[in-house]
């Protein structure tokens, strides 16, 4: 409700504000999907973690289409096998990529969780341009566990705290039966062992977001300890 606040002390609510700092736009390795993102043209593109702080808007992780998210999103849609009938949960889905691509590719239910409304905000608008189906929930389900077959975490290893928090929980998942894909193009803190890797794409980025304009983004299917 705080986050909400806020936008509401900025005159806008999280959907108005999306919509303002953004447009539609093909992932480039998705192409079979539009997302709401910001680009060059939006202020958003360029404000610092201080200056959003000032504004009272979390970092605005929904706003890209990260080469990790990007990577899972695709190998989902060419491998519909994987999640085809089966119960999915998005982890930190931010704004939807790889949940409407599960859906996109048959899964039977498809949870997109993240924490922040605004994520949730861009995943509503991204739905309904792809018309696809998706339930959302805005809170942490990290440690919480429901029963899901296969659960997807695309590009969230970034920050030490919050990898050593997903790792443990997604090893507890994957020894009790889960599918646990991970989609990342090996940041700083991605396991270094228990990973196997099933593809590996090149993914074209801007050197604003990242170090180079093609990063190498894997899936890794997670193991049990």
């Amino acid at each position: 409700m705080a986050a909400l606040s806020e936008a509401e002390h900025l005159g806008t609510t999280p959907a108005d504000f999306v919509a303002r700092n953004t447009e539609v736009q093909v992932p480039p390795l998705v192409p079979e999907l539009r997302l709401r993102l910001a680009s060059e043209l939006f202020p958003l593109w360029r404000m610092t973690e201080q200056e959003l702080a000032a504004t009272g808007l979390p970092p605005p992780y929904w706003a890209f289409a990260w080469a990790g998210g990007q990577a899972l999103a695709r190998y989902l849609l060419d491998n519909p096998d994987v999640v085809a009938g089966r119960s999915v949960l998005d982890m930190g889905s931010g704004g939807g990529l790889v949940a409407m691509a599960a859906a996109r590719a048959g899964a039977a239910r498809v949870l997109a969780a993240d924490i922040d409304p605004y994520a949730i905000a861009a995943m509503t608008l991204n739905l309904a341009f792809n018309d696809l189906a998706v339930e959302m929930v805005c809170e942490d389900l990290i440690d919480s566990d429901g029963g899901w077959q296969v659960v997807l975490v695309g590009d969230l290893f970034y920050e030490q705290p919050l990898a050593e928090r997903l790792e443990s929980w997604l090893r507890r998942l994957a020894a009790r039966g889960a599918l646990v894909l991970v989609g990342d193009p090996k940041r700083t803190y991605l396991p270094r062992t228990g990973l196997d890797r099933l593809a590996r794409y090149a993914v074209p980025t801007s050197r604003e977001l990242e170090d180079s304009d093609l990063r190498n983004a894997c899936v890794w299917r997670l193991t049990p300890d």
